[in-house]
């Protein structure tokens, strides 16, 4: 039997930085069920979602990683997960969303507004600013998760009035379930 743990990083990038943390973890039995991890601007950050054994409390979990994330400078917080508190995102479609246009502030708000005003859950996102200083682009990439009662034609509909808002250029395309 096991009880499933939310745990939350974040420190200066390095290597060893995911050795190290998980390495603390494996000691206590623990496996990954739901991770993600990445580089931001010189930053590592990581959210998981671990089952650790039965008994096992958020104490000895946050106590087994002390000491690795004091040698690797990193801020750790475990927290207790609940598994009512999962969102319903697995019942929808899922979709991809991918905007880029010329950078300015708004973009994430009236993405995401739209899409939520549809009653869309981001599951994910990723965002860049690319290119030269005086040519960047906005480069934003989601997954959503759309109700069944949300046509493909509405979402697109949705989307392409609040691109034209913002002057961005916006796709949409079926979530490829073969890849993670």
């Amino acid at each position: 039997m096991t009880t499933e743990v939310f745990i939350t990083a974040v420190g200066r990038d390095r290597p060893g930085v995911i050795a190290g943390l998980t390495g603390a973890l494996a000691g206590l039995d623990a496996n990954l069920e739901d991770t993600s991890m990445t580089t931001l601007g010189g930053r590592f950050a990581m959210v998981l979602v671990v089952a650790v054994p039965e008994g096992t409390s958020t104490d000895v979990v946050a106590a087994a990683l002390a000491e690795p994330a004091a040698a690797l400078h990193v801020d750790v917080s475990v927290h207790p997960a609940d598994p009512s508190d999962a969102a319903d995102d697995e019942r929808g479609e899922r979709w991809t969303v991918s905007i880029h246009g010329a950078d300015h502030p708004g973009i994430v708000h009236g993405v995401t507004q739209g899409l939520s005003e549809l009653g869309a859950n981001v599951v994910d996102m990723r965002t860049r600013v690319v290119g030269p200083p005086d040519r960047q682009v906005y480069a934003m990439t989601l997954e959503v998760s759309v109700p069944a009662t949300t046509s493909a034609e509405t979402l697109t509909a949705r989307l392409d009035e609040v691109a034209a808002a913002l002057g961005v250029e916006c796709s949409l395309h079926p979530v490829d379930t073969d890849i993670l």
